[in-house]
């Protein structure tokens, strides 16, 4: 039987099927650590929050989600692609609310076929232009962690091991904080520096594999995919764009996570709170970089509650309240988003999802050639 006849969904071990079962783990998790808890406790303290500052939250997310379509119209400005901010609002709605309602994370390829469908925007620039936005998330989020873990040290006159070092869990924390940082930093920065020398070996060996069409095809799509990526690298203006348009959607999930904690009363100072939050939503965001569970359910909330009970004097129960709070409050806005965003596209996720992945196969088998057709052809020239 020919290789292209066997589904990837029907082979042992899928993404798809990794996600379900971490989620099922993770769930069992999350009850588990409920009951530990005492779920009454968590209960009571949702019950307890300050409404006006959960709806001040509200607010706040609501707001980053123009700039995050901002963010990824500059990504595409310097690849050589235009598309209004409003739409690209709506696509990263629809892509997200596809990584949360689909598993395996279905969001990328639900996004790429939009703009490829709606704006011309071809599969290799679609799928390169989302790696750029995920390396500028990585190092956004491992930076802001970073400057908290400083600010903690300018608190006192300790390190922040030191100080973590008194409390339960803490430096155990702060040691997976800098490490999970690190990595996220080495791997973007990397893709980077791979996109730009794989721009410059992709002819030789693109000759090299002339003989073998299947491989051939296959370094076409990576050489193109690597070059759609360089072409940000070698611009210093639009990563500055980028970079600044990441740092106000990080920053305002930051705030809406430091409100929850206001709402339900967590008694810190607010040098303390803000800091400690930041901390908190980082590594919270870092380990759902892992396709473990769907949505991040649990890694979230695992993360973020570490955090605040190794560093403050928060209780747990206080602690997992506000991380079920603040990730269910983000993952409702991105629903209730997603379904606007649905009904205003006349899109299926779904039927988007599949029509990407039959979209993309056929290009990678050469059945279809990319084209780019809205590409600014000035965009080639550097900064």
């Amino acid at each position: 039987m020919d290789d292209r006849d066997a589904s990837p969904a029907t082979g042992p071990l899928t993404q798809r099927r990794v996600t379900l079962a971490g989620t099922a783990l993770v769930l069992v998790g999350l009850v588990l650590a409920a009951r530990a808890f005492e779920v009454d406790r968590i209960g009571a303290e949702i019950a307890d929050a300050d409404p006006q500052l959960l709806a001040l939250a509200v607010g706040v997310y609501v707001a980053s989600w123009p700039l995050r379509g901002r963010r990824y119209a500059d990504v595409l400005d310097a690849m050589g692609y235009r598309a209004d901010t409003g739409f690209l609002t709506m696509a990263t709605f629809a892509s997200q609310t596809a990584n949360l309602a689909i598993p395996a994370r279905a969001g990328d390829a639900v996004r790429a076929h939009l703009i490829q469908v709606r704006r011309d925007v071809p599969y290799p620039a679609g799928f390169a232009s989302l790696a750029v936005e995920r390396a500028f998330d990585l190092v956004t989020v491992a930076a802001l962690a970073g400057g908290s873990i400083l600010a903690l040290a300018a608190l006192g006159e300790a390190t922040p091991w030191t100080i973590a070092g008194e409390m339960a869990g803490g430096e155990r924390a702060l040691t997976l904080a800098v490490g999970v940082g690190a990595v996220a930093v080495a791997v973007a920065v990397g893709a980077f520096a791979l996109a730009r020398s794989g721009v410059r070996t992709g002819p030789a060996l693109r000759e090299r594999a002339a003989a073998y069409p299947r491989v051939e095809r296959a370094l076409d799509a990576a050489t193109e995919f690597l070059a759609d990526v360089a072409v940000v690298a070698r611009r210093p203006r639009a990563i500055a764009a980028i970079g600044l348009g990441s740092l106000l959607v990080w920053s305002a999930d930051v705030v809406t996570a430091v409100l929850v904690l206001a709402a339900l009363g967590a008694e810190l100072d607010a040098t303390v709170l803000i800091v400690v939050g930041t901390l908190a939503v980082s590594v919270g965001n870092l380990a759902k970089v892992l396709p473990l569970s769907q949505g991040g359910i649990g890694l979230y909330e695992a993360a973020f509650t570490g955090l605040v009970v190794g560093l403050t004097p928060v209780g747990a129960s206080l602690a997992l309240a506000a991380a079920i709070v603040d990730h269910a409050l983000k993952n409702a806005v991105t629903l209730v988003g997603g379904a606007v965003a649905v009904v205003s596209l006349n899109v299926s996720l779904s039927e988007a999802a599949a029509d990407a992945e039959t979209g993309e196969t056929a290009r990678e088998t050469g059945s279809v050639e990319s084209t780019a057709t809205a590409r600014d052809p000035d965009a080639e020239s550097a900064d």
